[in-house]
């Protein structure tokens, strides 16, 4: 009986841990996108006299999109893999197999996987959109220079 309660405590512990963090991700992709994009907007090649600090702007922040991106399927496949074995563990504790109980409990296991692949394909699109609005600006930035030095 006392494991029992720790098995319910583990499924809930991977709902809300691992689907959190990775709602979490998306949340701070999506705020750090829109936050790099306005920036993007409203920076003024003029104000930078040297390439290097103009970049540094640009560039930053940008590294956590792409950890996330790279890393959600990681987190997701964590929660996979806890969730097989819970639902292993339970059949084991049972000594029955249900093939409906496998089914079920291996189906929601790998929510975890198709959460973390939901969370990093978008935060991979978000973080390439990214790098090529800073290539289009510093290209600007070596044109204007270029045609100053002339």
């Amino acid at each position: 009986m006392q494991m029992n309660g720790f098995l319910a405590y583990a499924e809930n512990a991977l709902d809300y841990g691992v689907m959190g963090t990775l709602i979490l991700m998306s949340v701070v992709t999506l705020w750090l996108f829109i936050e790099r994009m306005m920036f993007y907007k409203s920076v003024r090649i003029e104000d930078y006299e040297h390439r290097d600090n103009l970049e540094l702007d640009l560039t930053d922040n940008i590294n956590i999109i792409s950890a996330i991106g790279t890393n959600a399927p990681y987190i997701g496949l964590l929660g996979t893999v806890v969730g097989i074995m819970i639902t292993f563990y339970t059949l084991g504790d049972i000594g029955a197999v249900d093939t409906k109980k496998v089914m079920i409990g291996l189906a929601l296991a790998l929510k975890a996987t198709a959460m973390g692949l939901v969370v990093a394909m978008p935060a991979i699109v978000a973080y390439t959109i990214a790098l090529r609005k800073i290539e289009r600006i510093l290209t600007k930035f070596d044109v204007a220079h270029e045609s100053e030095s002339n």
